[in-house]
């Protein structure tokens, strides 16, 4: 497997029209093809720094006339979660043409995007690259060939990290804004800079009320924390053991 890191340039895509001209970024990992309807679903985060930015930068998005389908599925101060669909791009389309599929996420800012593909030989990347010269702008800034063992680390990798959001995911709110303060107020710091009542009086609550919730938000991730250890141990430790 040939795995690439490609910055791109795309003279047809919304996103970079959008980033273009607000400060946004939008970032996925889904992208579901229609090879018959030549279009691309995708399921995005945005991110505007604030309310205004982020407002400005979805309202050039949904008006772009490459955009088919738009729906804005949350959005919180200033960061969105959004579905949209758009006609396969250039860049896009010579990627598949090739047999090449996404191996990470994506990530759009300031006019370009950052992809993270694959392509099962050499001379499929090969003729992929020389393919994408014609109509689009970019650079191949990390280029590697996987073999199969790395594959399998790769793949627990994947595991551990997603075990670990899953834990931030599993946080309430009112966990992870007392985690989030506990660190930036340095609470976790030796010696500490924050103090339980400092906290307490951070969220107007007692310091017993605060010191549950931390007690039970560190319970949350450190359970999580140890179950992607688990998913890193490497299977071969046990097999290449001497037997007694």
């Amino acid at each position: 497997m040939i795995d690439l890191t490609l910055d791109v340039e795309q003279y047809d895509c919304p996103y970079i029209a959008a980033t273009d001209d607000h400060d946004v970024a939008f970032s996925t990992l889904n992208w579901e093809f229609d090879r018959t309807a030549a279009k691309l679903e995708t399921r995005m985060v945005v991110d505007g720094g604030d309310r205004a930015t982020l407002d400005r930068g979805l309202g050039t998005l949904r008006e772009h006339d490459q955009i088919h389908e738009y729906d804005l599925v949350a959005k919180r101060d200033g960061v969105a979660r959004i579905r949209s669909t758009i006609p396969t791009t250039n860049a896009m389309g010579t990627i598949r043409d090739h047999d090449g599929y996404v191996t990470g996420p994506f990530h759009i800012e300031s006019g370009s995007e950052r992809w993270q593909v694959g392509f099962d030989g050499e001379g499929a990347a090969e003729a992929a690259l020389a393919a994408l010269e014609t109509d689009n702008e970019f650079t191949v800034e990390a280029r590697e060939e996987v073999g199969l063992p790395e594959m399998g680390g790769y793949v627990q990798s994947v595991g551990a990290a997603m075990t670990l959001v899953d834990g931030c995911r599993d946080l309430s709110e009112t966990e992870r804004e007392t985690l989030e303060a506990a660190v930036d107020g340095g609470y976790f710091d030796r010696p500490r800079s924050a103090d339980l009542g400092a906290l307490a009086d951070e969220f107007d609550v007692s310091k017993p009320a605060v010191s549950n919730t931390l007690r039970r938000g560190q319970e949350r991730v450190l359970s999580r924390v140890v179950d992607a250890l688990d998913d890193l141990d490497d299977p071969d430790d046990e097999r290449s053991e001497s037997p007694d």
